[in-house]
């Protein structure tokens, strides 16, 4: 989706090259903004059920978004769908920005649509959030966004030798395979790690009686 939308507004060799740096800038800097809020506000909330809960949801999201790209499941389009009810009043406030004539433009649109529905956005997001801390929450979404420059450059300056690398049926599927196990992982740690706990209770509180 993203890259769609660099496509679209053109941003390349035709509108310079600050023009483009400035639009990713933006676009980064909006998941880490979102990734250290988020993690902040879950760092909050000191509950052992909450923190549970945010572990599983970060499993299956990672679990679907692996299938969704892998196209074996698209459920995740569904959740996509939700989101983009969310994300109207944004697009219609990032419409101002529209045409890009100069580079503080293109950092205002890329601040606004890092906000856009896309299930690899919420995965990333709901993983950085178990951290339960802004600044790494912060700093894992950052990461996700340098992650994905390769394909968001090469999609903005035309560099269609790496598009047609990043479109690779093998190369799909081996991240999606990635993002499943990584899934698999998460929700396994995080069942084990109930059940230990879950142990340790029971035994502190049968030598209290």
């Amino acid at each position: 989706m993203c890259g769609g939308i660099a496509a679209a507004l053109n941003l390349g060799s035709a509108k310079g090259p600050a023009i483009t740096v400035a639009y990713h800038m933006g676009r980064i800097s909006s998941y880490t903004i979102l990734g250290g809020a988020l993690g902040f506000a879950a760092g909050t909330v000191e509950i052992q059920a909450w923190t549970m809960a945010l572990r599983y949801i970060a499993g299956f999201l990672l679990l679907g978004m692996g299938l969704y790209i892998a196209d074996w499941w698209r459920g995740m389009a569904q959740l996509e769908h939700l989101g983009a009810k969310l994300w109207q009043p944004v697009q219609k406030f990032s419409s101002r920005y529209l045409p890009i004539h100069h580079w503080s433009q293109a950092l205002a649109l890329g601040l606004c649509w890092g906000l856009m529905p896309c299930g690899l956005i919420y995965s990333s997001l709901a993983w950085a959030v178990t951290s339960q801390s802004g600044i790494q929450s912060a700093a894992l979404m950052l990461c996700f966004g340098l992650g994905t420059l390769p394909a968001m450059l090469a999609t903005s300056f035309g560099a269609g030798n790496v598009q047609r690398f990043l479109r690779r049926k093998g190369l799909k599927i081996f991240i999606a395979l990635f993002l499943i196990t990584s899934g698999l992982w998460t929700l396994y740690m995080t069942y084990s790690h109930g059940n230990h706990s879950s142990a340790n209770m029971s035994e502190h509180s049968g030598h209290t009686k």
